[in-house]
């Protein structure tokens, strides 16, 4: 359990370090030494910092704790597909998913405790959003699926999404600060490039990335370029609908140069008209991007039919003609719930879920 009058250590940056340590009276080279011991050399605890005279250690402890994640419970699908039941350090649990091809090892990752978005076709969105996850436990995920894909696969890591649970831009901070981490060379090393940010589309977070410089790829759940319907499945449309996010994904694009994969599944009788296509067809003329249709993975709710095979190769078919890339993207994990939009730890054991 957490000490609730201690700082996580981790969730300092490293000009954040140095400042504290002027306070210690210490010079800046210890705190490169905790920082290099937090994110390179794995360091889940202070006493394990050798090369800190003790008495330091025993200041930083009076004042700071390390939090690390324990994956306590894997389930694993017929297709390789792993989930992990993460525990965090003050007994919540998230999911993270190890998904395996032929060519990459994909690790999703949770970025809240929860989610707050309300989209009506995600099992997270049942789940109150309870907190944010700091920099630290979004880190340790990856580890942890780096940690698996060597055990299970002998493969390393090749790609990393934020598509877990939560909204990543929801906790705009703290994910940017693990992907500060993850990409650092005094961190996990891997290429920003191979990072991909997905979003229900909070515009001016969008532009605020885009403003940054960010590096990594940008993912919107877009599902609907038609107000009236994606209002009905997205609460988050009556703040920012399909123009201002589009507007926002168009500055995206002229400020980093990066294509946006729009994310969009199709429904029975919801958005799989032919005004459904023509919309989509013409956001996607206007904005540089690439799409992926998404099997849609049932949650038990009846108003959310899986579409029929004509009415996604219609989409296809349009969306080529437009000179539009588009990519069906079959979902995995499905008998495990570890599918796109099933994170809701249905499938813990009784005593761990403590979300529902």
């Amino acid at each position: 359990m957490i000490d609730k009058l201690k700082r996580d250590l981790r969730a300092l940056t490293q000009d954040e370090l140095r400042e504290q340590f002027k306070t210690l009276t210490q010079p800046a080279y210890r705190a490169d030494q905790v920082y290099d011991w937090l994110w390179s050399k794995e360091a889940h605890s202070i006493d394990d910092m050798l090369n800190l005279p003790k008495a330091l250690r025993e200041s930083l402890k009076a004042i700071f704790e390390i939090r690390p994640i324990s994956v306590n419970h894997e389930q694993v699908s017929k297709d390789g597909t792993i989930k992990n039941a993460v525990r965090l350090a003050d007994g919540l649990i998230v999911e993270s998913v190890l998904i395996p091809t032929d060519r990459r090892i994909t690790a999703c990752i949770s970025s809240q405790v929860g989610c707050n978005m309300g989209c009506h076709f995600c099992a997270t969105a049942k789940l109150k959003r309870i907190r944010n996850l700091s920099p630290g436990e979004i880190v340790d995920q990856v580890r942890a699926i780096q940690a698996q894909a060597e055990k299970h696969f002998k493969r390393p890591l090749t790609n990393i999404v934020y598509m877990g649970m939560g909204e990543p831009l929801a906790n705009y901070r703290n994910v940017l600060a693990s992907i500060e981490r993850i990409t650092s060379p005094k961190g996990l090393g891997i290429s920003a490039k191979r990072i991909t940010l997905s979003t229900v589309g909070l515009p001016k977070l969008i532009r605020r990335m885009a403003d940054e410089q960010v590096k990594f790829n940008l993912a919107v759940s877009l599902h609907s370029a038609r107000d009236e319907v994606r209002s009905a499945i997205m609460p988050v449309n009556d703040a920012s609908n399909v123009k201002d996010l589009m507007d926002s994904m168009l500055y995206w694009y002229e400020k980093t140069g990066s294509l946006i994969t729009i994310e969009y599944v199709v429904w029975k009788d919801l958005n799989d008209g032919p005004e459904d296509i023509q919309a989509l067809v013409a956001l996607c003329k206007r904005v540089p991007s690439k799409v992926n249709l998404i099997e849609y993975n049932a949650i038990g709710d009846g108003r959310f039919q899986k579409a029929t095979l004509r009415s996604i190769d219609a989409y296809v078919g349009a969306l080529e003609h437009a000179g539009v890339t588009v990519n069906i993207r079959r979902s995995r994990g499905k008998d495990i719930d570890a599918a796109c939009g099933q994170l809701a730890n249905k499938s813990l054991p009784e005593s761990m879920e403590v979300l529902s």
